[in-house]
């Protein structure tokens, strides 16, 4: 079974095995390293999320130790992580932040395949 959170729009995404769905808890998060990059992991009700583990507010490798939760964006309840140093929320599917438009993390697109958690760096 495969389910894609963030669709592909790439005709060659180039996609890393990162870990076991069952290995993830859910509403907290994991660190991994990709590539040389530090990315955190999400498992949430709508799927595996995946963003930058280092808050853009202090460059500090903290994300997947944020509180996930969610906030209403446009009408719309959003799945969010936040800071665990100042506490900004960001969205786990745009990246934003949603106090101050300045600060983003980078989202990665995720899938799953045969139980193992994707994820691809190209975003």
């Amino acid at each position: 079974m495969t389910q894609t959170l963030i669709p592909d729009t790439a005709d060659a995404v180039d996609w890393r095995r990162i870990c076991r769905v069952a290995d993830l808890e859910p509403g907290f998060g994991e660190a991994a390293l990709v590539d040389g990059r530090q990315v955190a992991l999400f498992l949430l009700e709508d799927g595996v999320h995946a963003v930058g583990h280092v808050d853009p507010a202090t460059g500090a490798g903290v994300i997947a130790r944020g509180i996930t939760g969610s906030t209403r964006v446009d009408g719309a309840d959003r799945p969010t992580v936040a800071s665990p140093l100042h506490k900004q929320v960001y969205d786990l599917t745009t990246g934003r932040c949603v106090g101050d438009p300045a600060l983003a993390l980078p989202v990665h697109p995720t899938r799953l395949v045969d139980g193992w958690v994707e994820v691809s760096l190209a975003a």
